[in-house]
């Protein structure tokens, strides 16, 4: 039963300082409501209490900000280098500082395990560490002349207003992975997150800031996403969109980002193959499974969606994959458990509908397939093996607590099997065959390749995909250069 407005989510009693709980947006260095007083209600996924409202901002409002961040934009970009590095260091601290306080929110709005919100805090702030530094290093390039009495520069110069459009499951990480390369390549930001986790966004410009970042910089805006987002397809002075979510929504981003030539950052769906050959420890595959799978309650693009087995290891790894299944709790992010609630009872639907689609065309339910008796949001863990290649769930996303698992026989015929998909976002590969794994990587159609292991994301490393999995890459220097432009300057000297 959903709480009435008179009784919010009494955990947010626990927030050691409840002034990063903002029920607001922030345009220009200010706090403000929608004009017409337009709001919606935000509950927790877990037991949906209410926690608050939002503002539900008016396009007017969004270009607004739009002409905020371009007053700002001037000499937020005639900084030093260094000196956006310290602005951007000062958050990165107060970021960690609060990290209890932003985990808390986090686990209210979103649903995820506490340990695993701080874990994302950590995640986050560690984007902005890193272009903290970046920030200090847009070199000039020289370029070999091939004219007389000509010397040759590339400059990197800041492309202008960035818009950033982010989604649920990672409410904050994505948040910052985006804006702290923005900011550091002398961009400001305007950004609207999901309706369904805001207080994660508007708690990041709290402290940005107390970290002294200046008005126009980072503006967050709250509301409808069509609203919100369509005066910056229309304006040319938004130079760039960074998108996080689904492949169908940046399809038609990049549709609309044709009237203006915005450049593009789009981290879009993903499929994940996870193939494991018979020279592979089992006990280590489903460890690895396990955490591939359900990370995220599997409301992850990086889940892995096609389990891909050899079959002289396939009976004994599906045993033991179900059977490790089977001991994941279930339960509230507050308390811990290993699967949380997914974001909504239509995420639930999808996955029995899912589950049943593959049971229909000849995949054996192993363990699960229905909902769960915590809530209208939680859905039992489920293994599905022997599952058929026209079943939905080979095809779709599953963004839920669902494995199928497929028997295989042969190496080329599985690196087809698991190109077989318009995403290529990531792929996971276990084998102890040093030949194999050279061969096998080199095959696969996918931005991203981890080899016997599950974590492979961080600051350092350029994130994204292939094919209808995005564009372009965020973290790492690449991050950076995605909000910049390039400049040739020729120079006669003679």
């Amino acid at each position: 039963m959903t709480a009435t407005k008179h009784t919010r989510d009494n955990h947010l009693s626990q927030l050691n300082d409840p002034t990063l709980f903002k029920e607001f947006s922030f345009i220009d260095g200010k706090w403000v409501n929608a004009t017409d007083h337009q709001t919606m209600d935000v509950y927790n996924p877990a037991n949906q209490n209410w926690l608050g409202n939002i503002p539900m901002l008016s396009a007017e409002q969004s270009q607004t900000a739009i002409n905020a961040a371009q007053s700002a934009f001037a000499q937020w970009a005639g900084l030093l280098p260094h000196e956006r590095s310290q602005y951007l260091r000062r958050w990165f601290e107060l970021i960690i500082a609060n990290r209890d306080d932003l985990a808390l929110i986090m686990t209210l709005e979103q649903g995820k395990g506490i340990d695993d919100a701080r874990g994302e805090i950590d995640y986050a702030a560690a984007f902005i560490e890193f272009y903290a530094e970046e920030a200090k290093r847009p070199n000039i390039e020289g370029v070999t002349s091939h004219l007389q009495h000509a010397e040759m520069e590339l400059w990197r110069e800041p492309i202008g207003i960035v818009g950033l459009i982010t989604p649920w499951n990672f409410p904050c990480a994505m948040i910052t992975r985006k804006a702290a390369a923005a900011l550091a390549a002398g961009c400001p930001v305007v950004i609207h997150p999901s309706y369904e986790t805001p207080y994660s966004a508007l708690a990041l410009a709290e402290l940005a800031t107390r970290a002294g970042i200046p008005a126009g910089i980072f503006n967050v805006l709250t509301g409808d996403a069509a609203t919100i987002v369509a005066p910056w397809m229309h304006d040319v002075r938004v130079r760039a969109i960074s998108f996080t979510g689904s492949t169908e929504v940046g399809k038609l981003l990049y549709r609309q980002s044709a009237e203006t030539v915005k450049k593009l950052v789009l981290e879009l769906g993903g499929h994940a193959p996870f193939i494991a050959f018979e020279d592979a420890a089992v006990d280590a595959v489903v460890a690895h499974a396990i955490a591939a799978k359900f990370a995220t309650s599997g409301q992850d693009c990086l889940a892995a969606n096609r389990l891909f087995i050899h079959r002289h290891i396939y009976t004994e790894f599906c045993e033991k994959f179900a059977a490790a299944t089977e001991k994941l709790s279930v339960g509230e992010g507050i308390n811990n458990a290993d699967i949380n609630p997914l974001i909504n009872e239509k995420a639930v639907q999808k996955q029995c509908a899912q589950v049943q689609d593959a049971i229909t065309k000849g995949a054996q339910l192993l363990t699960g397939g229905q909902p769960h008796p915590a809530g209208i949001n939680y859905m039992t863990p489920t293994v599905l093996a022997d599952v058929p290649d026209n079943a939905d769930i080979m095809h779709e996303e599953t963004f839920g607590p669902v494995a199928a698992i497929i028997p295989f026989d042969d190496e080329d015929a599985v690196i087809q099997r698991a190109n077989d998909s318009e995403y290529g976002l990531v792929a996971y590969v276990h084998t102890q065959n040093a030949h194999r794994i050279y061969r096998v990587t080199r095959a696969l159609n996918y931005g991203m390749v981890a080899v016997n292991r599950t974590k492979i994301t961080g600051a350092p490393i350029p994130f994204g995909g292939t094919k209808q999995s995005g564009l372009g890459r965020e973290g790492a220097r690449l991050g950076m250069e995605e909000f910049t432009e390039i400049k040739y300057v020729c120079r006669y000297y003679a």
